[in-house]
């Protein structure tokens, strides 16, 4: 198991935006998640990445490989664990990164005046921890920041446009340079906030297969409102309905599923049906919780212990 909640909870007030959700993925999986605006699925993914702190329930990460111990050094887990599994219920957005969990968000969040190149780079260099800032270090440290940078940008097919000031790129490139922002560092789990949000239909060809790309060497979680999209490219599909998991399973299980159909497919599917009337978009309640996150939030200047 990579990735498991256990009666995950999130309240804002009086509202539940994730309520007792009890979640796993295994490693080298595709799970997309989703739900009517406002269902939780952002909270969810703010929760799974230290944005923001439970209410109640546990998050346990397993990273696999060898490169359990460094990570689990970087991330303040201590590398003489014989014990793989992290608690990172408690965990910071750098902790949890560092341990292998890597986002994109819902908007654009890039340095729009650096180039291409630049922001790839800078991701790079942070996702080896503290010590990549000190000033006294080998150059060599850093040629190694540009060539990864270089070999993610051919990935995700932005090479030509490395010297590029990033404000400069269409919508969809810029999604692109997202993922491959969150790439940085190779993450062991890969987190994608509505990647194909404001895509052009021709632009989204290119993210989709960008995505799949990605699956074949990395578990990947997405928040995505296109229907088509996520039934051609989950292994798996997860629901949330007011902030509960109210279905989790193969695409097909979840397409005829009655509580789904009703809670938020509207017919997709069906005989003589049009596609989900989902709004594209994204979630305005998720945004809402969101800005209410911001009192949360757990910047490491802070040093706030939970």
């Amino acid at each position: 198991m990579l990735l498991e909640t256990e009666g995950l909870t999130k309240r804002f007030g009086g509202i539940t935006a994730v309520d007792g959700v009890d979640f796993a993925l295994e490693t080298g999986e595709l799970c997309s998640i989703i739900g009517p605006n406002g269902a939780g699925k952002t909270t969810f993914f703010n929760l799974l990445t230290g944005v923001l702190e439970p209410s109640d329930g546990r998050i346990r990460f397993d990273p696999p490989g060898e490169g359990d111990g460094e990570r689990r050094a970087l991330a303040g887990g201590g590398s003489g664990s014989t014990d793989s599994v992290l608690d990172i219920t408690a965990a910071s957005p750098d902790e949890t990164a560092l341990a292998g969990i890597h986002r994109s968000y819902q908007i654009t969040n890039l340095f729009p005046t650096l180039s291409v190149l630049e922001n790839v780079r800078v991701a790079a260099q942070a996702s080896r921890g503290n010590d990549s800032w000190k000033l006294w270090r080998n150059v060599a440290d850093f040629e190694d920041h540009y060539a990864e940078a270089t070999r993610i940008l051919e990935r995700i097919g932005l090479a030509e446009e490395a010297e590029t000031v990033t404000e400069n790129l269409s919508h969809g490139e810029k999604r692109s340079l997202e993922i491959g922002v969150a790439l940085a560092g190779d993450p062991d789990l890969l987190l994608l906030d509505e990647p194909t949000a404001g895509v052009s239909s021709e632009g989204v060809d290119d993210v989709v297969a960008l995505i799949e790309d990605v699956a074949a060497d990395h578990s990947v979680m997405l928040i995505e409102h296109n229907m088509e999209v996520v039934m051609d490219i989950s292994d798996r599909i997860a629901v949330l309905h007011r902030g509960e998991l109210i279905a989790d399973g193969p695409p097909e299980d979840v397409r005829g599923d009655e509580a789904v159909q009703e809670a938020y497919l509207g017919g997709y599917g069906r005989e003589g049906s049009e596609a989900a009337g989902a709004d594209s978009e994204g979630d305005a309640a998720d945004r809402d919780e969101d800005a209410a996150a911001d009192g949360g939030r757990r910047a490491s200047a802070g040093g706030e212990s939970r």
